[in-house]
């Protein structure tokens, strides 16, 4: 071939690989199924069995906090070690490894929060008994390890949760060199029966190194996978494990679908209703039953299918319903079987006993989402790609013509010097210092793309000094790895490197990135990793990575080494002083410490409309709650209805941004019909009303761990109609949002759940105050504005009723309260204030406030005494929903002893409002209602 070939060639394939991108949807041959993947191939299994592996109990090590035991393998005689210990907060951690391995295998590091804070523990039984049982001290957990066949079964209280290798499906394949194959005699004819002919022993093609679609994946440490079973005795239901664009209640699969996968790729267009892997993997499973919630953590960033056994799924729905009222319980329970391709068994176990107590444990190991500035919970405005710097300016004034509240602008790729990100197309953003600025200046922000591959440019400095300083990610050989992505020929910085991290972050800083500010957001796109020229679309398995660990171990957490990177960088850009907004694409465990995470390449389509639900509750659930989807769908041109329906999903959702791909039509709002813009900006107000709503649950999922956008059965986990409800949801406890989800929908059934008594919760309709007291389905009439949103009674929900083009601008606004009584006429309600900006808040710069109503009296206190905030935002009015008797009139009194006649008058819908009682925020008072 000529050397001009040599040169057009990369580029002809570069560009055909693009034009795939933007007109064909996902092509499920460029993706493994279990059945191509070797090691799942090898280790899946659709049938319970014996158990190979056996404990020695005589090499039982009790130690404080933890105990060590010996496995063995009963046919192969290889030894593993066992540790088994207790983390504090209902909490069990064990781990299985090789004895003496070859070479060290793959532990996960940077995915939880802190060290894991372990407990004393008693350890009973031992060589005279079939079993050993750790109990925790002073608490009661245990777990009993069963000597042969090996399994451990974990307890809360009397209750068995979890139990791991009870269906015997665990796997472990030791590290070993590849046996040269024994000749195989000559067959002589009439003798191949004969006794002393050599039997080769067949294994698996792809063990010790497999192809795919011409990637070769050379495995220098040859087999290396394995697989454990767990079983949920209490639960009915299976959920967790995301990325998947599927039912929030995970499916059986044994039988039926490849299992459900967990391999960071980027998959456009991606398909629904199945287990395909998507950007992120998050090993988490739960399993709830009436009584009891349990958890698996299975800690392993390799490439991981997760069976699903779910025998009441494969059953008659109406005999399952006989054995549930008449306390049956001899069905199989539901169970989920983990198989990874390489590093050791790391698993937590989270013995709940409640679906809050269950994800609050999660959260205690892998971290919560830090409180986000106001601005990164208000709405977004993106396309690829708003074209220069007179288009963004334009944008943003036509959100103002039009009355439409924004806070954050974006930019995608092309805002860069030919995709070197980190520099500034100057033709097109001449002054990008003085774009930045004057968005801020009118209360808004900017946010622009940041991707982890580097274009391969002698003249760009990134690609220099990585190359000059070994900081790219190598190939087997140790060379520089070299694939393609948007810039054409890229590397990928290797994050796993803690200099490389460092020299990464350092580019975030102002002296480096010149023409940024300390206000601007970062998103974090294609870091799954997105190799356009690579096997399923991403890096080779057998590259390598600081520390000498290949790709196949660590893939599915190089994209959470980058966005940890990209943290520490806004940290120290801001020298500590603002809280970073980032947006990821890809995540692993414990995530959500550093960004924000959407539901990637969707489609303009009803089904993925829906899908954004099913999936921000799976993420949540995983302790993800800072989660939206691509308003009005990435690919694709919405018509009217789908897009100002989507608008009035993502009011709903934690992450609201409209986004759209380069090829489709431009849909900012007023784009489309006049009547549609005004249903578009209802939503969008309708977000910017309960913005102190939603400023509260993030502050208080920091504090606590809990899921914002909660599925049904995390408050009602006796309801087990409630169990697969996902086009509905929670809003913390205080809302249940109910949306409409199809075309031309005039009619949504909403389902009231039951509480553990069988009884229902009160719940008002937040439009219209209209009662629903009874447990079941409501069929309700919805128009084009109407989104079914219901307050539970019991709560006080905080709004702020001043619209303003940004929520920087309502800081110092005044506020409403929303009161909702129960049966007994009583409610509850939180609301969090500080500068909604700074750190500040964690040296005790806040207000945490509680409301309460009680026997006609309305009161305000300081949860945290100590704290406080010099706030001069005030009480503008108060609505009172459900009272049994209309009140005449109110007395204020204010911790200063003063006292003030209220004027009480008559809602529309039977409320009640308390108008202008003008206490301070940070007082305290009551107001006392007169009959």
């Amino acid at each position: 071939m000529a050397a001009g070939s040599r040169v057009w060639l990369p580029l002809l394939l570069f560009t055909l690989c693009c034009l795939y991108r933007r007109t064909v949807s996902v092509d499920r041959n460029n993706f493994k199924t279990c059945e191509q993947s070797s090691f799942c191939r090898r280790l899946r299994h659709t049938e319970p069995a014996v158990s190979k592996f056996v404990v020695l109990p005589e090499t039982l090590q009790t130690y404080k906090q933890y105990i060590l035991l010996d496995l063995q393998h009963s046919e192969s005689k290889h030894l593993f070690v066992l540790k088994l210990a207790a983390v504090r907060g209902g909490i069990f951690h064990f781990q299985i490894d090789e004895k003496s391995p070859l070479s060290e295998r793959y532990r996960v590091l940077d995915a939880l929060a802190k060290e894991p804070e372990y407990v004393n523990v008693k350890v009973e039984g031992g060589s005279s008994g079939s079993t050993i049982t750790v109990t925790v001290d002073g608490g009661t957990s245990r777990a009993v390890v069963t000597l042969a066949p090996f399994k451990i079964d974990f307890y809360n209280g009397d209750k068995l949760v979890v139990a791991a290798n009870s269906k015997g499906m665990m796997e472990y394949e030791q590290l070993r060199r590849k046996e040269a194959k024994p000749e195989a005699p000559l067959e002589e004819e009439g003798h191949e029966g004969q006794e002393n002919e050599v039997q080769e022993v067949k294994e698996d093609p792809g063990t010790w190194e497999e192809n795919f679609k011409g990637h070769h994946d050379s495995k220098p440490n040859g087999p290396e996978g394995l697989a454990m079973d767990f079983s949920f005795p209490q639960a009915k239901v299976l959920y967790g494990i995301p990325e998947h664009a599927d039912s929030f209640a995970l499916k059986h699969t044994v039988g039926k679908t490849d299992p459900y996968r967990l391999y960071n790729l980027d998959v456009f267009e991606y398909e629904l209703d199945n287990g395909m892997a998507l950007y992120g993997a998050v090993p988490v499973i739960y399993g709830t039953g009436p009584s009891s919630t349990a958890g698996v953590y299975w800690q392993n960033a390799a490439e991981t299918w997760v069976d699903i056994f779910a025998p009441e799924q494969e059953k008659n729905v109406m005999s399952s319903i006989v054995k549930l009222v008449s306390g049956s319980s001899d069905e199989e329970p539901p169970v989920a079987n983990f198989i990874s391709e390489s590093g050791i068994v790391d698993v937590f176990i989270l013995t709940g006993p409640s679906p809050l107590e269950a994800f609050r444990q999660y959260t205690e190991l892998t971290g919560t989402a830090p409180l986000p500035q106001m601005y990164a919970i208000a709405y977004h405005q993106c396309r690829w790609n708003y074209n220069d710097e007179q288009d963004v300016t334009t944008v943003s004034a036509k959100f103002d013509e039009h009355d439409i509240p924004m806070d954050t602008m974006w930019l995608d790729i092309e805002y860069t010097e030919g995709k070197k990100y980190f520099t500034w197309d100057h033709h097109k953003f001449p002054h990008p210092l003085e774009m930045i600025r004057n968005l801020t200046e009118r209360g808004r922000h900017l946010t622009v793309i940041i991707d982890p591959h580097i274009k391969r440019d002698g003249s760009y400095f990134f690609h220099n000094d990585c190359t000059d300083r070994g900081y790219y990610v190598k190939n087997k050989d140790g060379n520089i790895y070299e694939g393609w992505c948007w810039p054409g020929a890229a590397s990928y910085a290797d994050f796993f490197n803690p200099e490389v991290r460092k020299y990464y972050a350092d580019q975030y800083l102002l002296e480096n990135f010149k023409e940024s500010t300390a206000e601007v957001g970062i998103w974090n796109d294609m870091n799954e990793p997105s190799v356009f020229n690579g096997p399923e679309i991403t890096m080779l398995k057998d590259n390598l990575h600081h520390g000498g660990w290949e790709h196949r171990d660590v893939h599915n957490l190089y994209g959470h080494m980058h966005i940890m990177a990209t943290y520490d960088g806004l940290i120290r850009r801001s020298e500590g002083a603002l809280r970073p907004f980032i947006l990821s694409r890809s995540h692993f465990a414990g995530s959500q410490r550093y960004a924000a995470v959407w539901t990637g390449d969707n489609m303009a389509d009803w089904g993925h409309l829906q899908a954004s639900i099913k999936m921000c509750l799976s993420l949540s659930v995983a302790g993800i709650s800072f989660c939206g989807a691509d308003v009005g769908g990435f690919f694709g041109n919405p018509d009217g209805e789908m897009f100002y329906r989507w608008y009035q999903i993502g009011a709903f959702q934690p992450f609201f941004r409209s986004h759209a791909h380069i090829d489709t039509k431009r849909r900012e709002p007023w784009l489309f019909p006049e009547d549609v813009k005004l249903i578009i900006r209802d939503a969008i107000r309708k977000r910017y009303r309960l913005l102190p709503l939603w400023y509260t649950m993030f502050y208080e999922h920091e504090r606590s761990g809990l899921p914002i956008m909660r599925p049904m059965l995390a408050q009602y986990p006796a309801d087990t109609k409630a169990y697969a409800i996902d086009s509905q949801f929670l809003l913390s406890d205080k809302l249940l949002v109910a949306p409409a989800l199809k075309a031309g929908q005039t009619k949504v059934d909403v389902y009231f759940p039951a509480k553990e008594n069988g009884e229902a919760d009160l719940w008002y309709d937040v439009d219209n105050h209209r009662k629903y007291s009874t447990v079941g389905y409501e069929t309700l009439s919805v128009d084009s504005y109407k989104v079914p949103v219901f307050q539970r009674g019991g709560t006080i929900v905080p709004r702020k009723e001043r619209i303003r083009r940004a929520s920087t601008l309502m800081k110092d606004d005044p506020y409403t309260l929303v009161v909702a009584v129960d049966k007994n006429g009583a409610a509850k309600g939180t609301l969090y204030i500080d500068d909604e900006t700074s750190f500040e808040y964690r040296s005790g710069k806040y207000l945490y406030l509680e409301f309460e109503f009680k026997d006609g009296v309305l009161s305000s206190r300081k949860i945290d005494t100590t704290a406080s905030y010099p706030t001069k935002s005030w009480l503008e009015r108060v609505v009172l929903v459900g009272l049994s008797k209309a009140p005449k009139s109110a007395t204020q009194h204010l911790s200063s002893g003063e006292s003030s006649e209220l004027d009480v008058y008559a809602d529309e819908g039977g409320a009640f409002v308390v108008r202008k009682p003008g206490a301070s925020m940070q007082d305290s008072w009551s107001i006392k209602l007169k009959y």
